[in-house]
């Protein structure tokens, strides 16, 4: 077994509640692709550049923090006749923490990092991972 990933989705925070208080994750606008790119026990961190897709206020916060459970990908209907594909994730109960307030410990801020963001779903060192979550955690 491989040690478990730290994986940042990018996505907005209305879309990541609604996946949150389901157990689900979504990525890419209900893509497969980057959901099989998650390996059970991996680690999936949600940040949100705004509050809602397209239109809302800018935030720049990791909004969520869970573990990729054991089960595939499956499809389901994201709303009247549009499907998406879904991860079942086991979400903790995490503070939405600004990314501004942790930028200058996180190795992937440094630098441009908009173009990691842009490809919706990035692996991000074990060490980023750890502050992520502890900072989310309070710990």
């Amino acid at each position: 077994m491989t040690n478990p990933r730290h994986l940042v989705g990018v996505v907005s925070r209305n879309h990541v509640m609604i996946g949150v208080r389901a157990g689900f994750a979504m990525l890419n606008h209900g893509k497969l692709a980057p959901l099989k790119r998650l390996s059970p026990g991996d680690t999936l961190i949600y940040y949100s550049p705004k509050t809602a897709y397209p239109d809302g206020e800018t935030l720049q916060a990791f909004t969520a923090l869970g573990t990729v459970r054991d089960a595939p990908p499956y499809q389901a209907e994201m709303r009247p006749g549009m499907m998406g594909f879904r991860r079942d994730i086991d979400w903790v109960d995490a503070t939405e923490t600004p990314v501004a307030s942790l930028r200058s410990m996180l190795e992937f801020t440094r630098g441009n990092w908009g173009m990691l963001a842009r490809r919706g779903l990035f692996e991000i060192s074990e060490a980023d991972g750890r502050t992520i979550r502890s900072a989310m955690l309070k710990e």
